[in-house]
């Protein structure tokens, strides 16, 4: 059989595809773990009965040759399994394999693209040859272009935050804040990984400032796992605690925001979710007014000066002074010929 080309799975939670299900399913028998309908279930994010359903899909309809052992509690094959049957893929199987695949191109090239490409040559070998198929014939169909991708950050490093993370295990690095001419040694109790705008982050608990912080993981160096384990708090969410950001950046402010834009630049506005807490208001003269409740001004002040004259800050003053104050600079620095 010709090799497959990598491709790669969309993680969904309770509607995830019943192919992907089964191939979850078909990796726990293979690996011989005995698994059962509970253990899959809260591996896979299901319900036990939809693992159930799944089993006896794969048993009877695709010739799998699955038996239950009663002692071990546990599924698992009664002969070897090389590949799994043909099976029907539906359409919408087919395109989430399809823009998965193109999201992982945005990682050619970095430390990150031989242990995926792996990862992702692994699932193929599982799949049916139809889908491969499939897949050539619409390649072109999706693709990303990521903006300014990352290509510094080493595998090892992220590794030993991954690690950090999945354990619950302390961390110590140093850290140099983007401000800083030197680094500073931190104790963080990692409470999840985010990539979020291009970026990766680790976000959890400064041990010596006592209070959550977010770090960028390019700026961290001599990262080291510790043997110390802690508790991440149950009542932890990442949604809520970036939920007044515009990106990253979290404070304890509550900002009514609201920014005018002209007609051009409302058809761009319109055409994607920019917050949570967005309101948008249009006029008949094709302008508009976006409202957010933001608890910073950081990340949203380089956001509005990005729009250039096609936007207003209309409240708060502060915003707009700040606005307003960056414009000027930017002026002057390009107001005459250029220094270099």
């Amino acid at each position: 059989m010709a090799p497959k080309r990598a491709t790669l799975a969309v993680r969904q939670r309770a509607s995830r595809p019943p192919l992907m299900r089964m191939m979850r399913i078909d990796e726990a028998l293979r690996a011989g773990r005995y698994p059962n309908c509970s253990t899959l279930a809260a591996e896979i994010e299901v319900v036990p009965k939809t693992i159930q359903r799944d089993i006896e899909f794969m048993r009877d309809q695709m010739g799998l040759p699955i038996a239950y052992d009663a002692a071990r509690r546990g599924y698992y094959y009664t002969e070897p399994v090389e590949n799994l049957p043909n099976v029907k893929i539906s359409e919408a199987e087919l395109m989430a394999l399809l823009v998965a695949q193109k999201a992982l191109e945005q990682y050619r090239g970095t430390t990150f693209e031989e242990p995926l490409k792996f990862a992702f040559e692994k699932l193929l070998s599982r799949m049916p040859d139809m889908v491969e198929v499939s897949l050539e014939s619409v390649r072109q169909a999706v693709s990303f272009r990521p903006f300014a991708p990352s290509s510094k950050t080493d595998m090892k490093r992220f590794a030993a935050v991954s690690k950090a993370v999945l354990e619950s295990r302390e961390l110590t690095f140093n850290y140099r804040k983007l401000a800083d001419d030197q680094p500073m040694r931190r104790r963080v109790q990692p409470y999840t990984l985010a990539c979020i705008n291009n970026q990766w982050y680790v976000i959890g608990h400064d041990i010596d400032r006592g209070a959550k912080r977010t770090f960028a993981i390019p700026r961290m160096s001599q990262v080291r796992v510790t043997a110390r384990r802690f508790e991440r708090p149950a009542d932890f969410s990442l949604e809520k605690h970036l939920g007044g950001s515009f990106g990253v950046f979290t404070a304890e402010g509550d900002h009514r925001i609201r920014i005018a834009f002209d007609p051009w630049a409302t058809r761009l506005v319109n055409e994607r979710f920019w917050h949570h807490s967005q309101v948008i208001e249009k006029a008949a003269d094709g302008s508009s007014v976006l409202e957010l409740r933001l608890a910073s001004f950081e990340e949203i002040e380089r956001w509005i000066l990005s729009w250039g004259a096609h936007a207003e800050v209309l409240e708060p003053l502060e915003l707009r002074g700040r606005v307003a104050a960056a414009g000027r600079a930017i002026a002057r620095r390009n107001g005459g010929s250029a220094g270099r």
